[in-house]
Protein backbone atom coordinates (compact mmCIF):
# COMPACT_ATOMS: atom_id res chain seq x y z
CA UNK A 1 0.00 0.00 0.00
CA UNK A 2 2.99 2.28 0.93
CA UNK A 3 4.53 1.83 -2.19
CA UNK A 4 1.20 2.52 -3.90
CA UNK A 5 0.90 5.72 -1.99
CA UNK A 6 4.36 6.98 -3.15
CA UNK A 7 3.74 5.95 -7.21
CA UNK A 8 0.58 7.94 -7.03
CA UNK A 9 2.27 11.04 -5.58
CA UNK A 10 5.38 10.80 -7.67
CA UNK A 11 3.09 10.14 -11.00
CA UNK A 12 1.97 13.93 -11.12
CA UNK A 13 5.64 15.25 -10.47
CA UNK A 14 7.31 12.88 -14.05
CA UNK A 15 4.20 14.28 -15.86
CA UNK A 16 5.11 18.01 -14.99
CA UNK A 17 8.52 17.41 -15.31
CA UNK A 18 8.19 16.38 -19.01
CA UNK A 19 7.03 19.56 -20.33
CA UNK A 20 9.82 22.51 -20.58
CA UNK A 21 8.74 26.17 -20.35
CA UNK A 22 10.13 25.89 -23.81
CA UNK A 23 7.22 24.42 -24.96
CA UNK A 24 4.88 27.22 -25.10
CA UNK A 25 6.17 30.48 -27.09
CA UNK A 26 5.22 33.16 -24.76
CA UNK A 27 5.82 36.57 -25.51
CA UNK A 28 8.17 36.77 -22.51
CA UNK A 29 10.45 33.71 -23.66
CA UNK A 30 10.56 35.36 -27.24
CA UNK A 31 12.00 38.41 -25.32
CA UNK A 32 14.74 36.29 -23.47
CA UNK A 33 15.07 34.35 -26.40
CA UNK A 34 15.62 37.02 -28.71
CA UNK A 35 17.55 39.34 -26.30
CA UNK A 36 19.92 36.33 -25.35
CA UNK A 37 21.23 35.49 -29.13
CA UNK A 38 24.41 36.57 -30.00
CA UNK A 39 22.92 38.39 -33.75
CA UNK A 40 20.62 40.90 -31.33
CA UNK A 41 23.86 41.11 -28.92
CA UNK A 42 26.39 42.01 -31.31
CA UNK A 43 27.53 45.06 -31.22
CA UNK A 44 27.60 47.65 -34.17
CA UNK A 45 31.28 48.72 -35.28
CA UNK A 46 32.26 51.39 -37.45
CA UNK A 47 35.33 52.35 -39.51
CA UNK A 48 36.71 55.52 -39.50
CA UNK A 49 39.51 55.25 -42.50
CA UNK A 50 41.95 58.28 -42.69
CA UNK A 51 44.44 58.60 -45.13
CA UNK A 52 43.17 59.05 -49.06
CA UNK A 53 39.51 58.20 -49.43
CA UNK A 54 36.88 58.53 -52.51
CA UNK A 55 34.71 61.70 -52.82
CA UNK A 56 32.02 58.81 -52.45
CA UNK A 57 33.00 57.76 -48.99
CA UNK A 58 33.94 61.36 -47.93
CA UNK A 59 30.55 62.66 -48.61
CA UNK A 60 28.36 59.41 -46.82
CA UNK A 61 26.22 60.46 -43.94
CA UNK A 62 28.94 58.87 -41.26
CA UNK A 63 31.67 61.16 -42.69
CA UNK A 64 28.79 63.93 -42.71
CA UNK A 65 28.56 63.15 -38.99
CA UNK A 66 32.27 63.39 -38.58
CA UNK A 67 32.37 66.62 -39.72
CA UNK A 68 29.88 68.38 -38.22
CA UNK A 69 31.23 67.45 -34.85
CA UNK A 70 34.72 68.64 -36.04
CA UNK A 71 36.33 64.88 -35.68
CA UNK A 72 38.01 65.07 -38.86
CA UNK A 73 39.36 67.83 -41.93
CA UNK A 74 39.95 67.00 -45.36
CA UNK A 75 42.07 68.63 -48.18
CA UNK A 76 42.11 67.46 -51.82
CA UNK A 77 44.45 64.45 -52.61
CA UNK A 78 45.23 62.69 -56.15
CA UNK A 79 43.05 59.68 -56.57
CA UNK A 80 45.16 56.57 -56.34
CA UNK A 81 44.02 54.03 -58.67
CA UNK A 82 40.85 52.29 -57.69
CA UNK A 83 39.55 55.03 -55.86
CA UNK A 84 38.55 57.47 -59.13
CA UNK A 85 36.93 59.72 -59.93
CA UNK A 86 38.31 62.62 -58.31
CA UNK A 87 38.07 64.45 -56.29
CA UNK A 88 39.53 62.77 -53.62
CA UNK A 89 40.42 63.14 -49.97
CA UNK A 90 42.65 63.47 -47.45
CA UNK A 91 41.23 62.58 -44.01
CA UNK A 92 43.01 63.55 -41.01
CA UNK A 93 41.12 63.29 -37.27
CA UNK A 94 41.98 66.76 -35.76
CA UNK A 95 42.76 66.97 -32.13
CA UNK A 96 39.27 67.07 -30.56
CA UNK A 97 39.01 63.65 -33.29
CA UNK A 98 42.26 62.06 -31.87
CA UNK A 99 40.78 62.55 -28.35
CA UNK A 100 37.22 61.23 -29.25
CA UNK A 101 38.45 58.51 -31.07
CA UNK A 102 41.25 57.35 -28.44
CA UNK A 103 38.22 56.76 -26.08
CA UNK A 104 36.87 54.81 -27.84
CA UNK A 105 39.49 52.29 -29.24
CA UNK A 106 42.29 49.54 -27.10
CA UNK A 107 45.25 51.39 -27.00
CA UNK A 108 47.16 49.37 -29.22
CA UNK A 109 45.05 51.03 -32.23
CA UNK A 110 46.01 54.04 -31.62
CA UNK A 111 49.02 54.45 -34.48
CA UNK A 112 46.82 52.70 -36.99
CA UNK A 113 45.22 54.53 -40.05
CA UNK A 114 42.01 52.73 -40.02
CA UNK A 115 40.01 52.52 -36.32
CA UNK A 116 36.94 49.79 -36.04
CA UNK A 117 35.15 51.80 -33.12
CA UNK A 118 32.43 49.97 -31.48
CA UNK A 119 29.67 52.30 -31.74
CA UNK A 120 26.43 51.20 -30.08
CA UNK A 121 24.24 48.37 -29.15
CA UNK A 122 20.81 47.02 -29.48
CA UNK A 123 18.28 46.90 -26.63
CA UNK A 124 15.25 44.95 -26.77
CA UNK A 125 11.85 47.12 -25.79
CA UNK A 126 9.38 44.42 -26.26
CA UNK A 127 7.52 41.66 -28.26
CA UNK A 128 4.36 43.21 -29.51
CA UNK A 129 3.12 40.28 -31.38
CA UNK A 130 2.95 36.13 -31.80
CA UNK A 131 1.64 34.71 -34.60
CA UNK A 132 2.24 30.95 -34.44
CA UNK A 133 1.09 28.42 -37.45
CA UNK A 134 1.95 24.51 -36.74
CA UNK A 135 5.70 24.19 -35.59
CA UNK A 136 6.63 27.72 -36.84
CA UNK A 137 5.38 31.21 -35.51
CA UNK A 138 6.61 34.26 -36.28
CA UNK A 139 7.45 36.82 -33.23
CA UNK A 140 7.37 40.48 -33.89
CA UNK A 141 9.24 43.43 -31.64
CA UNK A 142 10.54 46.36 -31.21
CA UNK A 143 14.13 47.39 -29.88
CA UNK A 144 16.80 50.27 -30.55
CA UNK A 145 20.32 52.07 -30.39
CA UNK A 146 22.00 52.14 -27.45
CA UNK A 147 25.05 54.19 -27.65
CA UNK A 148 28.77 53.36 -25.91
CA UNK A 149 30.55 56.52 -26.61
CA UNK A 150 30.24 59.93 -27.75
CA UNK A 151 30.55 58.55 -31.79
CA UNK A 152 27.90 56.40 -31.03
CA UNK A 153 25.42 58.75 -29.55
CA UNK A 154 26.52 61.17 -32.98
CA UNK A 155 25.39 58.15 -35.34
CA UNK A 156 22.80 56.43 -33.47
CA UNK A 157 19.38 58.03 -32.11
CA UNK A 158 18.57 56.47 -28.88
CA UNK A 159 15.08 58.09 -29.51
CA UNK A 160 14.06 56.12 -32.94
CA UNK A 161 12.36 52.79 -32.49
CA UNK A 162 12.89 49.80 -34.71
CA UNK A 163 10.19 46.93 -35.69
CA UNK A 164 11.41 43.35 -37.12
CA UNK A 165 9.88 40.25 -37.44
CA UNK A 166 11.91 37.19 -36.97
CA UNK A 167 10.92 33.24 -37.25
CA UNK A 168 10.90 30.67 -34.41
CA UNK A 169 10.10 27.05 -34.86
CA UNK A 170 9.36 24.57 -32.27
CA UNK A 171 11.84 21.47 -31.40
CA UNK A 172 11.90 18.35 -29.51
CA UNK A 173 13.17 20.77 -26.46
CA UNK A 174 11.24 23.51 -27.28
CA UNK A 175 10.94 26.91 -29.38
CA UNK A 176 13.87 28.34 -30.76
CA UNK A 177 15.04 30.87 -33.28
CA UNK A 178 14.83 30.42 -36.74
CA UNK A 179 18.87 30.46 -37.75
CA UNK A 180 18.24 29.37 -42.10
CA UNK A 181 15.26 28.97 -43.98
CA UNK A 182 15.07 26.06 -45.91
CA UNK A 183 13.21 26.02 -49.09
CA UNK A 184 10.92 25.32 -50.72
CA UNK A 185 9.40 25.01 -47.35
CA UNK A 186 7.92 28.75 -46.50
CA UNK A 187 9.79 29.44 -42.73
CA UNK A 188 9.98 33.60 -41.63
CA UNK A 189 12.99 35.21 -41.49
CA UNK A 190 16.05 34.77 -39.11
CA UNK A 191 17.13 37.42 -36.57
CA UNK A 192 20.03 38.44 -38.94
CA UNK A 193 17.24 39.44 -41.44
CA UNK A 194 14.84 40.91 -39.21
CA UNK A 195 17.68 43.02 -38.00
CA UNK A 196 18.67 43.81 -41.65
CA UNK A 197 15.45 44.44 -42.67
CA UNK A 198 14.25 46.57 -39.18
CA UNK A 199 11.94 49.91 -40.13
CA UNK A 200 11.82 52.53 -38.31
CA UNK A 201 8.46 52.95 -36.01
CA UNK A 202 6.22 55.92 -36.85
Amino acid sequence: MRKKLILCLAGPLLFLSACSPRDYLTRRLAADLIAASASFKAQQQYVVQTGVVSNKDFVSPEYLVLQHHGWISAANAFCSQGLGPPPCWDVQLTPSGVDTVRAAIPADQAEQSTFTIPVARRELIGVTGVSRQGNVAEVEFTWKWVSLNEIGAALYSGDVHYRSSVGFRVYDDGWRLVTSAPRPEPTPQTLDDALKNAEPVP
